[in-house]
């Protein structure tokens, strides 16, 4: 038996390769799996007594796909040599459908990447009838194209219109859909998986591949007929609408189905691995690899948890507020087990808390991801109520009311008086420092922020913001009860509007600012969406709401005093907040927003702030747009605010959207090069204003030729 996959070969010739990689990790490809599965797979090949062969998992996933960290050392190869290396994972499948055997994938969990690669290198596809069982291939969602085979045999299998669209956007789907669409041969009960399998592998007889067979023709028609045409011409224009041309990968995967369905498959595997090379060893690919994989899931398992802290297991929290925010996070409570004292002010706005919670309940049963009971059994578990009181025996209370200091410190104090004295009382402010708050807290070492963003079902994000005097073992209890309802948490210090709402108020009022000097709305907000952001800085305006960013620019202003610089796009805002213009909530801000959804600029904007006769190009504004953002991320860093730039990715990505496909703003600072961005930036100073000076952390990268990764 060896360390990842082992045979046993059965007297009536019927072979079983398992895959079983060691301790906890799910079976993936790396250097040494495939050095095994290969030598497993060539020996039973050609040992002449085995007649047919099974592959399978002992594990609860099939396979997952490779091994990430294979791809973050690509570059300290060759092109070239890293080229014979994907070529070579080709060519093992290759060999594996070509070797004049039978060979029958029994899918017991989850095929993924290269896991799915394998399954449809096999000649038979049989997969354990089980609702969480997915497969894909999902590749472009890290930036990459399937590697190996992927792109070629998919559209073998089920043709180009549905490949296309499964590659492209890095879509899974459940066995059911796989059987409809033609790329499983059946399914069967769990049980019964390995001797269908077995069975499959002894009566299957002639074993080779549809496209290996004379005559054969690509499912739902060939590249050049009318469907081809169709197929190709609507991909390409689907991919442009949702990359806005800043993603590569999805284009090169349909460029690999393309080209590669009009010719033999064997030249086809060698244009898939020119794409999969080009793209490994594009900067923005490993960025969004390091990023999206490895971060997000050092962050979700608690990887920089403080150490010896004991796990702490919530049954029972409270959450005082039941409006936007406070029904979400108790709504995230109670979808993932714990019961919820949801507090307001009096009984029936809480009880309009459950309300709404009960919509979202609903709307995910509506949409499949929910049963009734499901959403029953959640629903009971949130109390409304509006005694303090209730709170008694939460381990944990969270904070959600309006964004008044006086408003917090009361209910800080309250419910302090209640819970017990090793309950944690969190603040979900999203810009008072939380060392201020906490001094309403009796005992401030158990106070900390958690910062929830809205709407709170659809964020993954939660900022864990450190107070002066917030303990060690209130960070690991209140790490534990983020991940304990679903989300992923990142660390930073205490400073007004902390990471988040400090970074990315940057691009809301920089683009704002732009409204001032003539540039036209409508450009500004297409160039925000060009560069790869969400919304546009005008949108984002609008639905942040500018009456609420007017309080908080008062109160900012308040509390700094003459220490306080005004941005030029401050007074724009004031100026729609004087007129009654909020924003989306009262249908009137940057933007007029009609009945039938549809929104159009204000169209008085404009004669109050006239558009220039010269627009500045696209490539300035992205620059700018992007650039604010980088800054203010570096003087975070420089003031010990955010401590990581792994932290500043995950964070910058999930809370706000920044460019995923730079890997966030941190990866963004380092494929932007700090020489470039210090030159960038002192110009953006010497035209906009100081705000674009470099703060002295760069000057010092720049210096020493430092990257934000390589430096710490």
């Amino acid at each position: 038996m060896g360390t990842h996959v082992s045979t046993v070969v059965e007297p009536d010739g019927i072979a079983t390769l398992t895959w079983h990689s060691p301790g906890h990790q799910p079976n993936v490809f790396n250097g040494a799996s495939l050095a095994e599965f290969d030598a497993a797979i060539r020996e039973l090949l050609a040992n002449p007594v085995v007649k047919g062969i099974v592959i399978t998992s002992a594990k609860a996933d099939f396979i997952v796909g490779a091994d990430l960290l294979m791809l973050l050392g690509a570059r300290q190869l060759c092109r070239a040599e890293f080229f014979q290396r994907v070529r070579s994972m080709q060519q093992l499948l290759r060999d594996v459908e070509t070797g004049g055997k039978p060979v029958v994938a029994a899918i017991n969990g989850t095929a993924v990447g290269g896991g799915l690669e394998l399954t449809m290198a096999c000649h038979r596809r049989i997969a354990a009838d089980r609702a969480e069982l997915r497969l894909g291939l999902p590749e472009v969602t890290l930036g990459l194209l399937p590697g190996a085979g992927g792109t070629q045999r998919l559209p073998r299998l089920i043709g180009a219109r549905e490949a296309l669209g499964l590659i492209t956007q890095g879509k899974t789907i459940p066995v059911r859909k796989a059987l409809e669409l033609g790329l499983i041969h059946e399914i069967v009960p769990p049980e019964r998986l390995l001797e269908s399998a077995k069975q499959c592998a002894r009566t299957l007889g002639e074993a080779v591949q549809p496209w290996d067979k004379p005559g054969f023709r690509i499912p739902g028609g060939e590249v050049q007929s009318p469907q081809g045409a169709e197929t190709f011409i609507g991909a390409n224009a689907m991919i442009t609408r949702d990359t806005w041309g800043n993603y590569p990968a999805p284009r090169l995967a349909a460029h690999a189905i393309y080209h590669g369905l009009q010719m033999p498959i064997d030249q086809g595997f060698k244009v898939e691995a020119r794409g999969f090379v080009e793209l490994c060893f594009n900067p923005k690919t490993q960025a969004m690899v390091r990023t999206l994989f490895f971060s997000m899931g050092e962050a979700k398992r608690l990887k920089n948890r403080p150490k010896g802290v004991p796990t702490t297991q919530y049954t029972r929290v409270g959450v005082i507020g039941a409006g936007l925010m406070g029904h979400g996070i108790a709504h995230a409570a109670a979808i993932n087990g714990l019961d919820v004292m949801l507090v307001d002010v009096d009984r029936r706005a809480a009880e309009r808390g459950k309300e709404r919670i009960a919509g979202i309940f609903q709307d995910a049963v509506r949409k499949g991801r929910a049963s009734q009971a499901d959403l029953e059994t959640a629903l009971g578990r949130v109390h409304p109520t509006d005694s303090f009181a209730d709170l008694a025996g939460c381990d944990l209370v969270v904070e959600a009311v309006f964004e008044s200091r006086d408003l917090k410190y009361d209910v800080i104090r309250r419910a302090e008086g209640v819970v017990p004295p090793t309950a944690i009382v969190a603040s979900n402010t999203s810009t008072l420092p939380i060392s201020g708050l906490a001094s309403a807290s009796a005992r401030p070492e158990q106070f900390i922020g958690l910062h929830f963003f809205s709407p709170v079902e659809k964020m993954a994000l939660v900022e864990v913001i450190l107070g002066d005097r917030t303990g060690e073992a209130t960070l690991a209890r209140s790490l534990d009860f983020v991940k304990a309802i679903g989300k992923t948490p990142i660390v930073v210090r205490d400073g007004r509007g902390f990471f988040t709402s400090r970074v990315f108020g940057t691009y809301l009022v920089e683009g704002v600012a732009m409204v001032g000097e003539g540039v036209h709305p409508a450009l500004i907000d297409n160039v925000g969406r060009l560069a790869g952001m969400p919304m546009g800085s005008l949108t984002v305006a609008d639905m942040v709401n500018l009456d609420l960013s007017h309080k908080i620019r008062m109160q900012t202003k308040a509390d700094l005093g003459d220490k306080y610089v005004i941005h030029p796009g401050e007074p724009i805002m004031d100026f729609l907040v004087e007129r009654g213009r909020y924003g989306q909530k009262t249908r009137a801000g940057f933007y007029d927003y009609h009945e039938n959804g549809d929104k159009t600029l204000w169209p008085e904007l404009t004669r109050h702030f006239p558009v220039s006769a010269t627009q500045p190009s696209v490539a300035s504004l992205t620059r700018r747009l992007l650039h604010i953002q980088a800054i203010e991320t570096l003087r975070c860093l420089e003031e010990g605010v955010v401590t990581r730039p792994q932290d500043a990715d995950v964070g910058s990505i999930l809370g706000w959207g920044f460019c995923p496909f730079y890997g966030g703003v941190a990866s963004y600072i380092d494929i932007i090069g700090t020489k470039q961005l210090e030159r960038d930036c002192d110009e953006l100073a010497d035209r906009h204003g100081e705000r674009f000076r470099p703060p002295a952390l760069l000057r010092e990268m720049s210096r020493t030729e430092r990257s934000l990764y390589a430096a710490r």
